[in-house]
Order: C-alpha cells, then sequence, then structure tokens
C-alpha cells in the first residue's frame, strides 16, 4: 500500500469515525496466483444510499484487501458522490466512472463486482458478471422473480465465482446464538416461528413530472414495463420511493423479509428448501403510486410440522421469534431475549451444529475469492429465503392458499400461480 493512500485513508476514517481495516492478505485478480502483496480490485454498479454505503464500508473495514476501482450509476448525480468519495478516500483520480453497467464488467482490471441497484435491476447485471468471471456481492432481495434468481444461482455455480448476499444479520452475534439456539435442541422442539417487518409506505406522488437532469430515466427502467416519471419513483433515499412500486420491488414483504425470513431458515436448517404451503392475506392502498402491500399476515407450513407466521409489525414485533415446547428467543439488531433466561449465556456442545460465522461480512467475500470456501450467506441460501417471500406476494396476488415444491420451485398444480414466477423483461433487456 502507498503513503498517500494509507495517509488519505487515516484521514477519511478519522472525520467519518471509523474503524481501523482488518489486516487480511488477498489477490488482486483471482484469475493468477496469489501475490500477497495484491489488492481485490472492485466494481461498484448501483452508487445511490446503499452502494455508497458499501464503498465506506468496504474502506473502513477491508481497505488493505480491496479497493474500489469502478463506478457505475445511470444517475449522474449519484455517480459524481459516489466519485468524490472515492477519491477522498484513496487520495487519488484511479476511480473510473461510466453509466452503462456492462462497460464496467468488460474492465480487465474488475475482480469482483458490488449489485446495489433497485432489485429489479439486480438479475441481469449479476448473470452478466458471473459469466465475465467476476466474483459478486448482490445486495437483498436476491432478485425480481424466482426465475431470475435462479438465474443468478446457476450463473454463480456454473462459473465457479465467490457470491455473498447483502444479508450481514448472518454475521451479527446476536442471530448467531439465537438460531444456534434453535438447531439445537435448547428451545425444544421448534413448532412456530414468527417473523415480523415495518408497514409498507402508502402514498407517494402521482404527478406526471419530467425526469432529474442528469437521470438516463428510460435505462433505470430497464426490464421492467415503461411508466411516465413521476416525483420520487426513482429515489429510494430512506426507504422510499421505488422500494414500495411493484413493478421495481416486492415491497418490505421481500425487502425486509429477505433479512428476517433468511434468519428463520437459518435457525430451522432450511437454507436448501422452503415452504410447502402459504396462506394469507395482505393490504395495499390505492391512493398513490405506491402499490405493494403495507399490512400482511402470512401463515407458512414448512417441513417438520413448522409454521412461520409473517406478518407486519401490528401482529409481531419486527424481528425473529422461534418458539420451542421447552422456551423461547426472539432477536431483532442489537436485541436477543429468551424464556428461560439462562438460554442468554448457556455453553454450545462440542456436538453441536456450528453454523458459520466465521468472519466479517465482506471480510467472508473477500475470504471466499482468495479461497474459494462458501459464504455464511451463500446464494443458495439468498435464493431459497427470497422465494418463500415471493410465494407470499404471489398468495397475497391470487387471494387464495398456494401449495409450493421448494425443490421444483414451482407451484403443485397450479399454473395461474406459476405464470407469477417471471416477468416478461422490457426489450431489449434479457439474460
Amino acid at each position: 500500500m502507498n503513503k498517500p493512500l494509507l495517509s488519505s485513508r487515516r484521514a477519511f476514517l478519522g472525520r467519518m469515525g471509523g474503524l481501523a481495516a482488518a489486516p487480511f492478505v488477498v489477490p488482486a485478480s483471482v484469475f493468477a496466483s496469489p501475490s500477497p502483496n495484491d489488492r481485490i480490485q472492485v466494481g461498484v454498479i448501483g452508487t445511490g444510499g446503499r452502494g455508497r454505503s458499501l464503498i465506506v464500508d468496504l474502506f473502513q473495514h477491508c481497505g488493505d484487501e480491496a479497493r474500489v476501482v469502478a463506478l457505475c450509476d445511470v444517475n449522474a448525480s449519484h455517480l459524481a458522490k459516489a466519485g468524490a468519495m472515492a477519491a477522498e478516500m484513496y487520495g487519488d483520480d484511479g476511480c473510473a466512472s461510466c453509466g452503462d453497467f456492462r462497460e464496467l464488467i468488460a474492465r480487465a482490471d474488475v475482480d469482483a463486482v458490488f449489485i446495489a441497484t433497485p432489485e429489479h435491476w439486480h438479475s441481469i447485471p449479476a448473470v452478466a458478471a458471473a459469466r465475465a468471471r467476476k466474483h459478486l456481492f448482490v445486495e437483498k432481495p436476491l432478485a425480481y422473480t424466482p426465475r431470475e434468481g435462479r438465474a443468478i444461482v446457476d450463473a454463480v455455480k456454473q462459473f465457479a465465482v465467490a457470491f455473498q448476499y447483502g444479508t450481514q444479520q448472518r454475521y451479527m452475534g446476536e442471530y448467531h446464538r439465537a438460531c444456534m439456539l434453535a438447531r439445537n435442541g435448547y428451545l425444544g422442539a421448534v413448532r412456530t416461528v414468527r417473523v415480523g417487518a415495518p408497514f409498507g409506505l402508502r402514498g407517494g406522488s402521482t404527478e406526471q413530472a419530467p425526469a432529474p437532469s442528469g437521470l438516463d430515466y428510460d435505462f433505470w427502467l430497464g426490464p421492467a414495463p415503461y411508466k411516465p416519471y413521476t416525483d420520487g419513483r426513482c429515489d429510494g433515499a430512506g426507504g422510499k420511493g421505488w422500494y414500495h412500486i411493484r413493478d421495481y420491488s416486492g415491497g418490505w414483504i421481500t425487502g425486509w423479509g429477505s433479512h428476517d425470513m433468511d434468519i428463520a431458515h437459518w435457525g430451522l436448517g432450511a437454507d436448501f428448501s422452503g415452504p410447502t404451503t402459504v396462506s394469507g392475506e395482505a393490504e395495499y392502498d390505492a391512493a398513490g403510486v405506491y402499490d405493494t402491500a403495507w399490512r400482511w399476515r402470512f401463515e407458512c407450513a414448512y417441513p417438520n410440522d413448522v409454521t412461520v407466521i409473517f406478518a407486519s409489525e401490528d401482529e409481531n414485533p419486527h424481528g425473529v421469534r422461534f418458539e420451542g415446547d421447552a422456551g423461547w428467543v426472539f432477536v431483532n439488531r442489537g436485541v436477543i431475549k429468551t424464556e428461560p433466561e439462562s438460554l442468554l449465556t448457556v455453553p454450545f456442545k462440542d456436538g453441536d451444529v456450528r453454523l458459520d460465522r466465521p468472519r466479517g461480512h465482506l471480510a467472508d467475500f473477500f475470504h471466499s475469492i482468495r479461497t474459494g470456501q462458501r459464504t455464511a450467506a451463500h446464494v443458495d441460501a439468498a435464493h431459497h429465503g427470497v422465494n418463500a417471500c415471493h410465494v407470499c406476494n404471489i398468495a397475497a396476488a391470487l387471494e387464495r392458499p398456494v401449495t409450493w415444491d421448494a425443490a421444483a420451485e414451482r407451484f403443485v398444480n397450479d399454473e395461474e400461480a406459476n405464470r407469477l414466477l417471471f416477468r416478461a423483461m422490457r426489450p431489449p433487456w434479457g439474460f
């Protein structure tokens, strides 16, 4: 590492109140023999609030083993902000910028790609990057539909690239303990899991307006149906805007569900499976442009006589509660409660199932690139976890129960439901 970068990094961390980066040794290119002095070169697609947060996290926690070398966004304002941030962090102008993800993926100096776009734009660049043998960090939810998610899984495996999912909760100690308790019998037989998420938003301006200067709106829409621009449609800052428009997102059912249903799956040992039947209902608001569910309740039947109740926060507090016949545990970010209270400190036994929690979220990704070992938030877990959320959305749209075959990734004897597993992409977009 050269001195200007080290000096700049220390100064930036001082201003940000950041932590020193962990001193891992990694290769800059995974296609050559590892060199202990090189760093992995990262490209970031999507430089809005989440993308810029990832850039800072990488710099703070993994700056000695990786650096951002390329940025991409169809919003020139987002791109300029991210570029200025990178220049300040690294103390140079070595970070390239572009408005087309294909240009970034084609760069020979990019080893790994972070995708932090709206979810309707996850699958196309993810599949393209895997085909180019770039390692993948994909924000949650994995994909807009189950079929798009399957395309990502298949590409990751076919081209043997490392994958990390943007569900950092698997790397938080409270979630790890809760799932260890559930998996290893400390709660007795777990029969009920309650998953709670925040209410979705209602409203959203229906007033048509010119797209903001610097936003390539047609490119932003991409594979989604064309709709006239309305004020705030493309702005996801603070969890508003596109997060609650069905053309681009599954709402908080997938947005928060992909975090917390993932934890339910982790604690149940269901990383490679899912519900068998789903029934429930959701409420929608027709007053504004936001048309995803704002309130919901689903009962999801799982193998081994387990029921997962996934509901908005009017029924279940935000978090995950595993209920067994000998105790319970509730977990949310920074919070863990148990009954009996002794479960908070009970030591785990040598013969217990050991869940992956080897290192930090980003560090685990770079370790996977370097070693070929699977991350804790691996692609199969990502896919099946969000599929459970997709199935809930489909049951709500059909207003009836559905039967799901998680292995086949199809509804059983239900072509009406199966037609909702994929949405035709607006030309010219596709895989």
